[in-house]
């Protein structure tokens, strides 16, 4: 099997591109960048001949969107909307390459056909724009009789040339204008087997979640599990496998997925993609083999939660009983060794577990470390430290049982409780509406479009992928509750912590009130103390090693603390606080659509459809790069644990404080926030019940009851804007959590 190469649709200015042999020892082309500039230069492409003058040259005026010019042209009766040059390329073909949308819109109603086949490729203006990501052009395109399902020369539609750049935007654009999914090439391959072979694990994961084939096969028996081992990318081989690729597969020459990685040198990604979905390196699926383990991963999923939640408990138990019933040159290294050998025990269990629990922050585990701690605290507290201080200590004892009990109940609430999860919507025809609408107020974007929920995303709210869904009022991702924050349980987290703060403090009284009472029957040997704290250690070291393990929470909850009331404070979610100076990005883009909506073109000559009697001008969308996929810093374990304890938070809050909020620019600012009082009432007095859940999404702005699933623009009272400003607030898009 061999591709033929893919040229580009302009003529001489076309590239090609060769890809490495394939399995079949073959050669494959992958599709050709139209040029690697952002915009075709006629210049380079005009054929020898007599000079045209720029006033009469249709193809450089629709290149550059100048409508007016052109509108002399068709006046005059020298050129109409229908011209094409020899190779059938149109005005058309050039003002949808460079996005030059109010042009297209212009020829459309003039009559040009926008299904004319033109250049080497022999290809649409539609699929001139998919090449380079134009997907508002293609939308308009396709809007006014555009045919999807057109080929070029080479046997690709237009699904085909958007897959080519990853586009993930433009790709569920098209996909809700009904184009087959499994629609193949003239070789045989789908659009699953080309973002398998470009190595696209998002697109590869949309078009699963569409119902694509994932057991297909080109016409050399190649199926998309081949072609991801050809690229060597991980995450389209582990999602091609999670969603049933056949792992022993056979292409026409006898090749299994197994072989093509041999010879393609990507054995070690396709071992670690198969450790990681749960089969060892033959494929085989690892079973945990152990007495009831059939009964017990009956529901894997669930079993493997309660392990990773409940395995803690035990490790800290050992951990503290070692550390105080041994001499300490002894008992700590050995309590840090068995510590160790339970959490080995807990690793090799985790290669049973669902692929999406390989890790251990995407485990209960850290909430499992704290509710374990929470436990044995409790357990002590009863058994021991009460029953020897109820009497002289009854206020602290009370103080403490009723912070005890409220922690853990909001604790509970807050790890429970569904976070506000944006409502999915019922089907295609919901979704196709939603992107419709998006399209027409030029928001259909990462910023406002969520493409695994498939939902418009409301402000302030933010797509988690540990939750896999959109937060309304996304705060972060807390690893030791193992569930989100946002708008419905944001003020049972801080509750929580407030009360784990005063029990804490609380429990210290009560362990120096308990020792006072003892400190005297304990022996005065020891190796390292003076004979005062060693009557005191000995007397009752468990306590003494459980309370300061407890008490080391202080360190983390305090940061968060205050992190927490200086957001309130100024009506901000952390993910805001960390994220704020990005808060504009789309603004310049924003400036640039509101400027077309006013001219009508972004061209030299600035013109509008208006002039040509042909209605009003819609903006002018920006324009839209390939690929679309962002870059992520890659964060050491240190990165890891600051975020996870909240490090990098305080720092930020503590660094900028009220000071820097005032000193972002204005655009930056959250004008969400209506003064410190106003903010604080806001979030503690709102109609929600505080013990209980509340109604999905629903919390207080401005005194005003409003529901931050279904928010989509500032409310009137709180826009900031000046004249000529539109809102400042831009919601967000992202993955990491705090």
């Amino acid at each position: 099997m061999s591709h033929p190469d893919r040229k580009s649709s302009i003529g001489a200015e076309s590239n090609t591109h060769n890809a490495p042999n394939m399995p079949n020892g073959k050669a494959t082309a992958v599709a050709a960048k139209l040029s690697d500039d952002d915009r075709v230069e006629l210049a380079d492409i005009l054929p020898t001949g007599p000079a045209i003058s720029p006033e009469e040259d249709i193809m450089q005026l629709a290149r550059l969107g100048d409508i007016q010019a052109i509108e002399k042209l068709f006046e005059s009766g020298k050129f109409n909307a229908t011209f094409c040059d020899g190779e059938g390329i149109t005005p058309l073909h050039w003002a949808a390459i460079n996005n030059q949308y109010a042009m297209c819109q212009f020829l459309i109603r003039a009559g040009a056909d926008v299904n004319k086949k033109g250049g080497e490729s022999v290809a649409t203006p539609a699929m001139w724009a998919a090449q380079r990501c134009h997907y508002y052009t293609v939308h308009l395109l396709l809007e006014n009789g555009g045919d999807p399902l057109i080929t070029d020369i080479q046997g690709y539609n237009i699904l085909h040339l958007a897959t080519f750049e990853g586009n993930i935007l433009l790709l569920v654009l098209l996909l809700h204008q009904n184009i087959p999914i499994d629609i193949p090439d003239s070789h045989g391959h789908t659009s699953l087997m080309w973002a398998a072979y470009k190595g696209f694990p998002t697109c590869v994961d949309l078009f699963l979640r569409w119902g694509a084939d994932v057991h297909a096969v080109d016409e050399s028996g190649f199926t998309a599990l081949h072609w991801a081992l050809v690229k060597g990318s991980q995450g389209c081989i582990q999602k091609l496998i999670e969603y049933g690729a056949d792992r022993f597969a056979e292409t026409s020459t006898g090749k299994t997925p197994a072989i093509t990685a041999e010879e393609m040198k990507t054995e070690r990604i396709w071992h670690r993609a198969l450790e990681d979905s749960g089969y060892d390196e033959d494929g085989k699926a690892v079973t945990l083999e152990f007495p009831m383990s059939s009964y017990l991963l009956k529901d894997k999923r669930s079993f493997m939660k309660k392990f990773f939640f409940f395995w803690p408990f035990l490790i800290i138990w050992v951990m503290i009983m070692i550390a105080s019933h041994m001499v300490v040159y002894a008992g700590i290294p050995l309590a840090l060794f068995a510590g160790y050998g339970l959490q080995w025990i807990a690793q090799r269990v985790q290669d049973y577990a669902p692929s999406d629990m390989r890790h251990m922050h995407k485990t209960p585990w850290l909430a499992g470390i704290f509710a374990g701690t929470l436990f044995w605290v409790g357990v002590r507290w009863l058994t021991t430290i009460l029953p020897a201080t109820y009497s002289s200590y009854m206020f602290f004892n009370l103080v403490f049982a009723i912070f005890y009990s409220l922690c853990g109940y909001f604790y509970f609430c807050t790890m429970f409780y569904e976070p506000g999860f944006v409502p999915k919507l019922g089907g295609l025809t919901e979704q196709k509406e939603v992107i419709d609408e998006l399209l027409g107020l030029w928001k259909f974007d990462e910023q406002n479009f969520c493409v695994p929920c498939m939902v418009r995303m409301p402000l302030r709210s933010k797509h988690c992928k540990r939750c896999n869904r959109c937060v309304a009022k996304h705060d972060h991702h807390c690893p030791w509750v193992y569930n989100c924050v946002g708008v419905n349980n944001h003020r049972h987290f801080f509750l929580y912590l407030v009360c784990l703060e005063l029990g804490i403090f609380a429990l210290v009284r009560l362990t120096i009130g308990y020792y006072t009472g003892i400190g005297d029957q304990g022996s005065k040997e020891c190796n390292l103390l003076a004979e005062e704290l060693c009557r005191v250690v000995n007397s009752d070291p468990y306590t003494l090693v459980l309370v300061l393990w407890g008490t080391l929470q202080l360190t983390w909850v305090t940061m968060l603390l205050f992190v927490q009331l200086v957001q309130i404070s100024r009506a901000m979610t952390t993910w805001e606080n960390m994220r704020g100076a990005h808060h504009g990005h789309g603004i310049k883009a924003s400036e640039a659509i509101t400027s077309a909506l006013t001219t009508g073109t972004t061209s030299r000559a600035g013109a509008q459809l208006g002039n040509a009697g042909l209605g009003p001008d819609p903006a002018l969308p920006p324009t839209h790069g390939p690929g679309g996929h962002g870059h992520h810093h890659k964060e050491g374990c240190f990165g890891q644990w600051k975020k996870i304890l909240g490090v990098d938070t305080f720092v930020e809050t503590a660094l900028n404080g009220y000071e820097g909020g005032k000193n972002r620019p204005r655009r930056q600012r959250n004008p969400f926030s209506v003064g410190c009082m106003q903010n604080c009432k806001d979030f503690w007095c709102d109609p929600a019940p505080l013990f209980g859940k509340r109604e999905n999404g629903e919390a207080a702005l401005g005194g005003q009851v409003v529901n931050y699933t279904m928010m989509y623009e500032t409310p009137q009272p709180h826009r900031r804007t000046r004249a000529g400003e539109g809102a400042a607030y831009q919601s967000v898009a992202g993955d990491d959590s705090v």
